[in-house]
């Protein structure tokens, strides 16, 4: 299934849109580190949460929550792009 990178974290944490992700009718994310299988899902609303923890145990499930409360007007707008066809440029946060 392909996927769209569409903010990194301190080259860690990787936060991707599935192309399939549209027909969904909440906004979300996924996130991993590089090299996981099974990527965690999160709901950007009505409130930010955990979907699907993927293969993160819970110290980086915490962490996840934290980087997306902090940039969530960021994936929310990257969200608004790819569904809208537009152009994505990854957010590369050092």
């Amino acid at each position: 299934m392909p996927c769209l990178k569409i903010l990194t974290f301190k080259d860690i944490w990787i936060f991707v849109i599935y192309g399939t992700d549209m027909n969904e009718n909440r906004m979300h994310i996924h996130v991993g580190k590089k090299a996981t299988f099974k990527l965690c899902k999160i709901w950007l609303e009505p409130k930010i949460e955990i979907s699907d923890i993927g293969e993160l145990s819970q110290k980086q499930q915490n962490e996840v929550l934290e980087i997306v409360k902090a940039y969530k007007n960021e994936l929310i707008q990257q969200w608004k792009d790819f569904v809208n066809g537009k152009n994505i440029k990854v957010i590369k946060i050092k």
